[in-house]
Parts: structure tokens; C-alpha cells; sequence
């Protein structure tokens, strides 16, 4: 199996929201970036995944298998992320290492041990004392020390200040540096996903808009900056979204589609997302 993750045709019901045929691959060994505004069903996706909601149509698998069917041993291999640190407040991080010891009997001490020391966590100090940065360093290496080969995090950056997501990001990419470790992430701050992933997932209400390479889409779309009477020109079949003021327009486009001398500049995936949340889109 060479997948950490396959959602196919994933649906979910609510009154006021529903997830509509989802289909997310994510190849073993890489970072897959998952955006969409809030509200989008990126929450609601990862906990169909994880088998806490249940789904009316479609099937999760984590490394081919459902996990619902799967066993202890198989669960272990999963770590998760949320963007809270769920630990009791008055435990230090050697007490919860011994709190973990009795739920995991993969749970690794002495790897715990050193990730904690490694990353600046106080060894007696209680968790209701750590900066949120910190609980966020704890829960990461919790996630991973008990025989994680897929993290899955949601919006586990939120919040942070630019230096502990940094670290956490550089954590994460000495991970998947095993090539049997994969991270699927949720996360708001596109630029920091846009510095670690491999692939780019993006969902706006309910329906997978693009999956792709990360180094893909940077290459496909650009922003293509001309005026207004040069615009009408454009092939609109290039065009995904544009701005237009009284003198001169920004628009998405694919480059591939795009003839004559314009300037097109480099779009970041934060661009291209933002772009196609546009409502007036061609």
C-alpha cells in the first residue's frame, strides 16, 4: 500500500452543510497541505477520517484500512493533533510521560523523553504554566511517540508566534524524512504550509476545488497584471478570478492558456486559494 491516506467519495449531511463527493490521496512519505476558509469542511473531513463522526456515503482509509476495522496496534500508528493541547493542566511533561506509558505499548519513554528536553519543555513545570507554544510542542510529541507513521493536525499552528511555527514546521519536515511518515495539516497560515508541503488540498463548501503538487499549481497559475482595455483581449477561458478597478485589472490565470505579451507574475497558493474563493469568478 503506498498511500498513507485515501478518502473517496466522502459525504456528510447537516442542515446547513453537507461535504460533497471528497477525494484526497496522499501518497506515503509526503506533507499534504489541506485550506479552505472557515466553515469549509476541513474539520468535519478530518473527523470522518479519524472515525469520529459517522459518514452518510463514501469510506476513510488510513494506509488501507478504515478505522473503525483497525486494531490497537494500528491506532497506535496514527498521531493527532488538534489545535488544543488536551493534556490535564496540572501534569508535568514526566507525568504525562508515565500517563501515556499505560494507554500505548508501543509508547516510546525514552524518544519522549529527549523530544521534550530537545524542544525547551521544563521537565517540572505543570502544563497549565507552558506558553501555548509549548502545550503545541508537547501534544506534537506526544502524537509521535508512540509509533506515529501518519500525523494528522488541525490547525495545530494557530495562534503561534512566527518563531515556534518555524519550529514546529522544520519538526515536521525532519519526520516525513523516514519515508514511511506522512503528515496531512490543516492550517489557516498558507505561507507556512507553502514552505513544507509536497501536496495542496483545497475545499470551499464542501467540494474539493483543486488537489495537486504544491510546486504544480505554483507553476500553472500567475497573476497577470494589464488594463482594462487589454484584459477584454484576454481569453476568459484562462481567467479564474480577477480585481478590476478603473484602471487596470489582477486576474488569476493559467498560464498554459495565455497568448501575447503580458506580465504574468508568480502566484503563491495563498493567491491562488484566495482567487478562487472569489464569488464573481469568470
Amino acid at each position: 500500500m503506498n498511500n498513507a491516506i485515501e478518502i473517496k467519495n466522502l459525504c456528510k449531511n447537516y442542515p446547513a452543510f453537507n461535504l460533497k463527493n471528497v477525494n484526497i490521496t496522499l501518497p506515503k512519505g509526503y506533507i499534504m497541505g489541506f485550506i479552505g476558509a472557515n466553515g469549509a469542511g476541513k474539520s468535519t473531513t478530518i473527523s470522518s477520517l479519524l472515525g469520529l463522526v459517522n459518514t452518510d456515503g463514501g469510506v476513510c482509509l488510513i494506509d488501507g484500512k478504515e478505522m473503525r476495522y483497525m486494531n490497537k496496534a494500528e491506532k497506535a500508528q496514527v498521531g493527532v493533533v488538534l489545535d488544543e493541547c488536551n493534556f490535564p493542566e496540572v501534569l508535568n511533561w514526566k507525568q504525562v510521560d508515565k500517563f501515556m506509558k499505560k494507554i500505548y505499548s508501543t509508547w516510546d519513554s525514552e524518544s519522549f523523553s529527549d523530544r521534550c528536553k530537545n524542544w525547551g519543555l521544563p521537565e517540572k513545570t505543570i502544563v497549565s504554566k507552558y506558553s501555548k507554544g509549548m502545550k503545541m510542542k508537547l501534544a506534537i510529541a506526544a502524537a509521535m511517540c508512540h509509533g506515529a507513521k501518519l500525523l494528522v493536525l488541525d490547525e495545530a499552528t494557530s495562534g503561534l508566534d512566527p518563531v515556534v511555527r518555524s519550529e514546529i514546521l522544520d519538526i515536521l519536515m525532519e519526520f516525513v524524512q523516514n519515508e514511511e511518515h506522512s503528515v496531512f495539516i490543516s492550517s489557516h497560515i498558507i505561507s507556512d504550509l507553502e514552505k513544507i508541503c509536497d501536496y495542496i488540498t483545497f475545499i470551499k463548501n464542501g467540494e474539493i476545488i483543486f488537489t495537486a503538487e504544491k510546486d504544480s499549481l505554483t507553476e500553472k497559475y500567475g497573476i497577470l497584471r494589464c488594463s482594462n482595455s487589454d484584459f477584454e483581449a484576454v481569453d476568459k477561458n484562462a481567467v479564474i478570478a480577477y480585481n478590476r478597478n478603473s484602471f487596470a485589472v489582477d486576474a488569476l490565470v493559467d498560464r498554459s492558456k495565455i497568448s501575447g505579451d503580458y506580465i504574468i507574475d508568480k502566484a503563491s497558493v495563498e493567491d491562488i486559494m484566495l482567487y478562487y474563493m472569489k464569488e464573481g469568478k469568470i
